[in-house]
């Protein structure tokens, strides 16, 4: 491993450990509703006043104003006129628009080492930052530079590299589809396909999963489809904390008589039961019981779940027929007879076994899928984060196609996505793999060859970087350093880095843990007008349901020294190529109408995509709505054949889960608080089965630490207060990113390389007194 430089900053990637004060009280058995209303609107307020905040939220997900900075959760048809958010969307629009701000003399007067002791809770809540700043070889200052000396600077070190794949390109769901078009057609004019993005992290399962079996990455239903679903299955997900929007689609869903499973490790708050803040009925009553059943499955037990589920639904065809939809199959599937076989080399009672859930539940599962055709399975990170996720995934796409649940209304897949345009930066070219069809089109209408070898994900870039095989890291908003896996190999490998430039509204970890130069770009909020040269523009996004429409902020920015995305890449593209290049990257920059023409020209399915975002938006086109399956083998759909996850305990080791907490939003730690769960003040917690405490002598609040030990290397996550809780015995969920430590860079999913977050095998160490 090579290192750019002798000087080391001391950099602590954890802050300084302490515990804030743990309350404990009873889980809740209600989500939303008056506390949530409360809770968003002290957050509002307290960040950015009561009459910005009102101006606000009004604009927020409406038809003229801007889409919601959390999640990805689309906006429907019809939206409350006053109150299309969440109290999690209203959290981050505050963190957004804080009035708090930091600029260079706050820096003068904090090195970044100081910085480092303190906790991503209290780093983020500084406030906005509002100018440009680099971080000089040496130094532990953070100093004042001009937007033009940084577009040098960044320009001439990227000339610098030997090679183009020695620079990264980094992207994080909160980016536009300008910004990430831009972004990810300077990288390839740049000579690389090293496009890591965090969904690499977090979605790439159901990208790869879907993709081999129906020929497409993304999910094949419309939010209107949710309403009048017969069974909606949610699987792995926490809608009440990650997307709580999604529960009044869930309450459509229940009113107009569907059903709702919930197979998670934990019961959930918002699955037991949901007050609409939007409906006045809803608050005085007693709000909406959402799921009709819970599956408590084992941690990473989702293939034997799902396998059950099939044994039975095909054992129940086979005696009363009409249970599958064996037209849907015989027209459109291929590999039933191979599923059968497989099938039945599964023992029955094994399986119910290794779910860890009652034959009685399943039973009732089972009588639900079998006598209902609209169904439709949602899935999260609980599902996608594990070694066999892609083939956890393919297991559950196997009911929705015996079933013919799939291409017609109330039925498919719903792979929930978390940031809020994830999707549409995949869709518009963030990828790090070779699409032959995309070149093709960037040649004949973009002027330049792309490269034609595949670049590095988020495991390979952080690989790149701490072997000294890649010197140049930008990232295009995120806090990569905390998001990724085993923290302080990732610290390290950014460290290795002659420059780290970071895009980005607020103070993270990741500004601190840097290259040998830093660079910090200040960039706007969703929330903020964004006017170019006198004339207003506007972005667009994708939603989890793959439709694009626009977004335009209202409020006054930060700070006059900010810049937008799309400017910040469209200048340094300009500077770079000093003016010599087919695209007119300065004109670019300025004028994001140029930037959707050639979206439109460039990208599969985006067309008009100006006129047509507005309003309600347009839909991309998905082959999965028109049962189309021509691209796959034999033109059909296919089933798979999916074996049950190996794991090898050592003595007292249990399964982790990493988990949110109610006020956070990825690694935005919004507050101390995780009330539907009973916590209150604190973070380092460790939940676990009352039963598995007993097992180890370990009280109520007692203090540990938690080790993973993957190939003879042990990681240490220190200082965690054990609680008990309704779990899985064998089982533990803690909150990341305090837990992303013990995570080992090269244990991830099979296929898709996104890291195994919610299966990490640890023991449990006492800490003394």
């Amino acid at each position: 491993m090579s290192k750019s430089t002798t000087f080391k900053r001391t950099i602590s990637l954890t802050g300084n450990i302490k515990f804030t004060g743990l309350e404990l009280k009873e889980p809740m058995d209600v989500s939303a509703g008056m506390l949530g209303i409360k809770e968003a609107l002290r957050h509002s307020v307290k960040e950015m006043g009561i009459m910005r905040s009102m101006r606000a939220l009004l604009e927020m997900n409406q038809e003229k104003g801007f889409r919601c900075p959390s999640c990805a959760w689309p906006v429907p048809e019809n939206p409350s006129k006053i109150a299309e958010y969440c109290e999690n969307g209203a959290k981050a629009l505050a963190d957004e628009a804080t009035l708090e701000k930091i600029g260079a003399d706050f820096f003068a007067k904090h090195s970044v080492e100081a910085l480092s002791q303190l906790s991503d809770y209290e780093l983020n809540k500084f406030g906005r930052l509002t100018e440009p700043l680099v971080l000089r070889p040496g130094k532990v200052h953070y100093e004042p530079i001009s937007w033009e000396d940084a577009y040098e600077l960044m320009a001439q070190e990227l000339r610098n590299v030997p090679h183009p794949d020695e620079a990264i390109f980094y992207t994080s769901g909160r980016s536009s589809n300008e910004a990430a078009f831009l972004y990810g057609m300077f990288a390839r004019a740049f000579g690389t396909n090293n496009m890591p993005d965090c969904s690499n992290m977090c979605h790439e399962s159901s990208g790869v999963a879907l993709s081999q079996t129906l020929g497409i990455g993304k999910g094949s239903v419309k939010v209107d489809d949710l309403y009048g679903a017969d069974v909606v299955l949610v699987v792995g997900q926490n809608p009440g904390t990650n997307h709580p929007r999604m529960l009044s689609a869930l309450e459509k869903c229940k009113k107009n008589g569907g059903k709702i499973i919930s197979i998670n490790p934990l019961a959930e708050t918002a699955m037991v039961k949901f007050k609409n803040p939007q409906k006045v009925g809803s608050m005085l009553g007693g709000g909406t019981a959402i799921a009709d059943i819970h599956l408590q499955v084992k941690i990473n037990e989702d293939i034997a779940l799902a396998k059950l589920l099939l044994k039975k639904l095909v054992a129940l065809d086979a005696e009363q027929g009409n249970i599958l939809d064996h037209d849907f199959i015989q027209n459109y599937v291929a590999g039933y007879d191979a599923l059968l076989n497989d099938l039945n080399g599964f023992d029955e009672t094994t399986l119910v076994k290794r779910t860890g859930v009652s034959q009685e539940k399943i039973d009732e599962a089972v009588e639900l899928l079998a006598t209902k055709p609209n169904i439709i399975i949602c899935w999260a990170m609980g599902i996608t984060q594990h070694k066999n996720a892609v083939e956890t995934i393919q297991e559950y796409v196997n009911i929705l196609l015996l079933k013919g649940a799939l291409g017609k209304p109330f039925a498919g897949t719903c792979p929930v996505r978390g940031h809020s345009n994830v999707q549409g930066d995949r869709s518009v070219g963030i990828m790090h793999y070779v699409s032959k069809e995309l070149n093709r089109r960037i040649s004949e209408n973009l002027g330049f060859d792309p490269p034609t070898k595949a670049g590095h994900d988020t495991v390979g870039a952080i690989k790149a970087m701490y072997e000294g095989k890649a010197k140049v890291f930008v990232c295009l908003g995120g806090n990569f350093v905390m998001a990724a896996s085993d923290t302080a190999y990732t610290a390290e490998a950014v460290q290795n880095c002659t420059l780290t430039v970071q895009i980005s509204t607020k103070l993270n970890r990741s500004h601190l843990v840097t290259g040998e130069t830093a660079l910090l770009l200040p960039t706007f909020g969703r929330s903020e007008k964004d006017v170019k040269k006198g004339n207003p523009q506007f972005l667009t996004m994708e939603s989890s349901t793959g439709k694009v429409r626009q977004s335009k902020g209202l409020l006054k920015p930060a700070s006059a020294h900010i810049k937008s995305e799309p400017e910040i890449i469209g200048m340094l593209a300009h500077t770079y190529f000093q003016g010599k290049h087919p695209l007119p990257w300065k004109e670019l920059a300025y004028d994001y109408e140029k930037i959707r023409s050639l979206i439109d020209k460039t990208v599969k399915g985006f067309k008009d995509t100006s006129a047509r975002s507005k309003g309600h938006g347009y839909y991309l086109p998905n082959n999965v709505r028109d049962r189309d399956f021509g691209k796959l083998p034999n033109g059909k759909a296919q089933l798979t054949l999916n074996q049950l996850p190996e794991v090898v305990f050592e003595k007292d080791e249990l399964l982790l889960m990493t988990i949110r907490s109610h006020d956070q939003f990825n690694t935005t730690i919004y507050g101390l608080h995780d009330r539907y769960r009973g916590i209150h003040n604190e973070r380092r917690v460790i939940f676990l089965n009352p039963v598995d405490m007993e097992k180890r002598g370990i009280e109520k609040k007692q203090v540990l630490n938690l080790i993973s030990k993957y190939h003879g290397q042990e990681r240490k996550a220190e200082q965690f207060l054990a609680i008990p809780y309704d779990i899985p015995e064998g089982n533990a969920a803690a909150y990341f990113p305090e837990t992303n430590l013990l995570v080992p860079i090269d244990e991830f999913a099979d296929k898709s390389r996104t890291p195994i977050s919610k299966s990490i095998r640890i023991r449990l160490e006492k800490v003394n007194a």
